[in-house]
């Protein structure tokens, strides 16, 4: 098969996926339910807006692994692994838990940004002050911050959670899991993720650029740390958008546009968008497999997606570790 055929068939992707999480749940739907009550107002109003918003979360999820990989130059980054996505857990916590004189539904993703934007600017911090150059160093350094991130995170739970908090939904957030939208909201959301879309796609040239090495980019007019600083800016926000509605969800930034990149190879111009593709596909199945596998209980998104990445992670891992 041709790499112009793998392109097309991956972009055909998200067809089969939004129709296979509409069919997946506590109640499997048949064809002919489709159009009898309650099913019909069960597919509208509930699982719809619900897988809809599960892909626009996986798109932004893969958009920002594509981004991360291109800027670091290392096709094991991903916004969980570098610490963006518990650096958003964070910021997105002292929205929900703390009193602040502005309105939650501008604070959660605000301080989602300003969490994920600070902990990737740490882990780069960090690397640079230590000289670390290596895939490894990268990696462990990134995942130290999301330690430390994450144990903070658990400090707030405990230091602000009381009775007027309902700790089972900060909770439940933090384990990932996409919440059934309002269309007025799923509108929003759908716009703000064609905009992620539109300005990753803008960045292509430039990883591609940035893939030949720093003196290279620079003698064919590119600033590198300029350059740098603009991606990870946006990849900071189109992670914090991804983490504002679906919680915390690993790995699914690094599985999508791993596999794509092997399939398509590493020209961004048509990794961006298929991996951005590939990655709600994949969410959107993976939401319905949570919903299920344990009726009427739902299983932890970010569960269910770290218990496929991790073992994937691990394999590329052996992968990339050099024979003797």
């Amino acid at each position: 098969m041709s790499r112009r055929s793998r392109y097309r068939l991956i972009c055909l992707l998200p067809i089969p996926a939004i129709f296979l999480g509409l069919w997946l749940g506590a109640e499997l739907i048949s064809p002919t339910d489709v159009t009898q009550p309650p099913f019909n107002q069960l597919l509208l109003q509930w699982r719809l807006p619900r897988v809809l918003a599960a892909f626009c979360v996986g798109t932004c999820l893969g958009l920002a692994g594509v981004i991360f990989q291109g800027v670091f130059r290392n096709p094991l980054a991903e916004p969980y692994l570098l610490g963006s996505a518990p650096g958003a857990a964070v910021g997105a916590a002292i929205a929900l838990l703390v009193p602040l004189p502005v309105a939650q539904a501008l604070s959660l993703p605000l301080l989602s940004f300003l969490g994920a934007w600070g902990a990737t600017l740490l882990v780069l911090s960090i690397t640079r002050l230590t000289r670390i150059t290596d895939t490894s160093g990268l990696l462990l350094a990134g995942i130290a911050v999301a330690a430390l991130l994450a144990a903070l995170r658990s400090l707030l739970l405990l230091a602000l959670a009381d009775e007027t908090v309902n700790l089972q939904v900060v909770l439940s957030w933090t384990l990932g899991g996409i919440h059934t939208p309002d269309w007025s909201s799923l509108a929003l959301l759908v716009l703000l993720t064609l905009l992620a879309v539109c300005l990753t796609r803008k960045l292509a040239h430039g990883l591609d650029i940035l893939g030949l090495g720093d003196q290279v980019a620079q003698s064919m007019g590119l600033a590198p740390r300029r350059f740098v600083n603009r991606a990870l800016l946006l990849a900071a926000a189109i992670t914090a958008l991804a983490v504002s509605w679906g919680g915390l969800v690993g790995f699914v930034g690094l599985v999508a546009p791993h596999a794509v990149r092997w399939l398509l190879g590493p020209g961004h111009k048509q990794l961006t968008l298929a991996s951005a593709l590939a990655s709600g596909a994949l969410l959107a199945v993976m939401d319905g497999l949570a919903r299920a596998l344990l009726p009427p209980a739902e299983i932890p998104l970010g569960l269910l997606t770290a218990l496929i990445g991790a073992p994937f992670f691990l394999l590329l891992l052996v992968r990339a570790r050099p024979s003797a």
